[in-house]
C-alpha cells in the first residue's frame, strides 16, 4: 500500500498544493479521475461474485431444465467477470503507479523555500578556526603526504572516484569505529545488511520511483546497489506486524553507500565532497505512530550526530529545511551542515528526517494497538558518520603550518 488514498479524496487541494511545493510532477486531478472510475468497477465485481455464488447454490437443488438455464447464466457471469477483472486490474495498476509518487504533507512548520539556500538557521555549535597561515585544502594536504589519490582512482573507476592511503585510510575508519561504538553505547541494535537490494525495498523506502536515475541498477539481475543502509534496515520488517512492547526499534548499520549523483556534473566536483562510493554509520528508528513520540526521537537522532560532531571538535550548524528541498516521504527534516575551510562555508554532512507512516505504509509494517487495530508504524532515520565527505572539515580545521594533521583525542583508540 501506498499513499493514502481516502486522505487524498479528502483533500485534494493540500495535495496539489505539496506537489508545487516539493516540486514533484504530479496530477493529482488524474490520479482522482482513476479512483472514480475504480469504485463502481469494484462494486460491479462484487455484485458479479454473489451472483455467481447464488447460481453455485442454486444448482444443487436444480432439476436438469433448470440447470441448463444455471449454467447458461453462470456462463455470462464468468464472463463478465472475467471482462470487469481485466478493467480493474488495468486501471489499479495505473493508480498503484500514481500513488508511488504522492508525497507527503510537510510538517505545518516547515519553513516556505525552493531551495537549500532558503533553509532557516537554527543553532551553530563552534567557533570557524582561524590560520594564521596559508590554509591548504583537503586535496592538497592528502596529495602532499601521498595519502589520497584521486588520479588512480578515476584510473580504476572513472570521475568522482577516489583512493583513501595509509592514514588518511586509518582515519576514515577511526571516524567509523567512533560513531559506531558510540550508537552502540546508547542502545542502537548493530546490523550488517545487503548492499545490493530488489526493487521492492526501494519501493518500500520511498526511493523510487521518482529517484530511480540516482541509483545503480544490476537490471540482469534484478537488484540495486543502495544509496544507504536505510533501505535495506527499513525493510527488513516488511509484511510484518511488531510487538507493540518492543517499539521503538533503534536500529544501526555500517555500509558502503553508491549514489550515481545523475544530474550533478560539474558540481562540487573539487576532491571528495560528491563522490559515487562512500561509507556510512546511519541510526534508524521504528516506532509508534505518534507524533510526540516521533518528535522527541527525531530530537534523540539530531542530538546522537551533534554530540559526535561535537566529541570531533568541528563547528557546525543545523538547519530546518524548507519545503522545496524535503524529498517525497518526508515529513520534515534538519541538515547538520559542517564548517569546511576551503569553501569557506558550512556544507551539508548529515540529514535528520522524521517520515511518519509513509514508508511504514508502501512497506505494510504496522503493530497491534491496545484496542487491537493494526496501525502502520513511523519511521525516523539520521546519519551518524558519512566518510569520505566528513574528512573534508576534520582535515582541513586540523591543519597546522606545516601540513600535519592534529587528530582529535577521541579518536586515539581507534588509530
Amino acid at each position: 500500500m501506498s499513499a493514502d488514498i481516502k486522505h487524498i479524496r479528502a483533500n485534494p487541494a493540500l495535495y496539489r498544493q505539496t506537489c508545487e511545493q516539493k516540486k514533484v510532477k504530479l496530477d493529482i486531478d488524474k490520479l482522482l479521475a482513476l479512483d472514480e472510475q475504480i469504485r463502481p468497477l469494484r462494486l460491479e465485481i462484487e455484485n458479479l461474485q454473489a451472483e455467481r455464488n447464488r447460481v453455485a447454490h442454486d444448482m444443487r437443488g436444480a432439476s436438469p431444465e433448470q440447470r441448463q438455464t444455471l449454467r447458461e447464466q453462470g456462463t455470462k457471469i464468468k464472463g463478465s467477470l472475467e471482462e470487469k477483472n481485466t478493467d480493474f486490474k488495468n486501471l489499479k495498476d495505473k493508480l498503484d503507479r500514481l500513488l508511488l509518487s504522492v508525497p507527503l504533507v510537510p510538517r505545518a512548520d516547515v519553513p516556505s523555500g525552493e531551495s537549500d539556500s532558503d533553509n532557516v538557521e537554527v543553532r551553530k555549535w563552534g567557533e570557524p578556526p582561524k590560520f594564521n597561515f596559508k590554509i591548504r585544502d583537503h586535496v592538497e594536504l592528502g596529495k602532499r603526504a601521498d595519502l589520497l589519490d584521486l588520479k588512480r582512482g578515476v584510473k580504476l573507476a572513472g570521475r568522482r572516484s577516489y583512493v583513501l592511503r595509509g592514514f588518511f585510510a586509518q582515519l576514515e575508519d577511526a571516524l567509523l569505529q567512533f560513531a559506531y561504538r558510540k550508537l552502540l553505547a546508547k542502545g542502537f541494535e548493530p546490523f550488517s545488511v545487503p548492499v545490493l537490494v530488489k526493487e521492492g525495498a526501494l519501493i518500500g523506502s520511498g526511493h523510487f520511483p521518482l529517484s530511480k536515475e540516482q541509483t545503480y541498477l544490476l537490471e540482469k539481475d534484478e537488484l540495486s546497489l543502495v544509496g544507504t543502509s536505510e533501505v535495506p534496515l527499513v525493510a527488513y520488517h516488511q509484511n510484518e506486524i511488531l510487538d507493540k512492547k518492543t517499539l521503538p526499534r533503534r536500529y544501526m548499520a555500517r555500509s558502503s553507500c553508491f549514489r550515481r549523483e545523475a544530474g550533478t556534473y560539474g558540481k562540487d566536483t573539487h576532491g571528495l565532497f560528491r563522490v559515487h562510493q562512500f561509507q556510512k554509520v546511519e541510526q534508524l528508528v521504528i516506532s509508534l505512530a505518534d507524533e510526540q513520540d516521533s518528535e522527541r526521537l527525531h530530537a534523540e537522532l539530531l542530538a546522537n550526530s551533534e554530540e559526535i560532531l561535537q566529541e570531533l571538535g568541528l563547528p557546525y550548524r543545523v538547519v530546518y529545511v524548507c519545503r522545496g528541498d524535503l524529498g517525497l516521504g518526508q515529513y520534515r527534516k534538519h541538515d547538520i551542515e559542517t564548517w569546511m575551510p576551503s569553501r569557506n562555508s558550512y556544507s551539508e554532512t548529515h540529514s535528520c528526517s522524521t517520515l511518519l507512516d509513509f514508508q511504514a505504509r508502501r512497506l505494510n509494517i504496522r503493530y497491534r494497538d491496545s484496542d487491537r487495530k493494526n496501525r502502520f508504524c513511523y519511521t525516523l532515520n539520521n546519519t551518524a558518520i558519512a566518510t569520505p565527505r566528513i574528512l573534508i572539515p576534520l582535515i582541513e580545521c586540523n591543519q597546522t603550518a606545516d601540513g600535519q594533521i592534529k587528530v582529535p583525542e577521541c579518536l586515539h583508540p581507534y588509530l
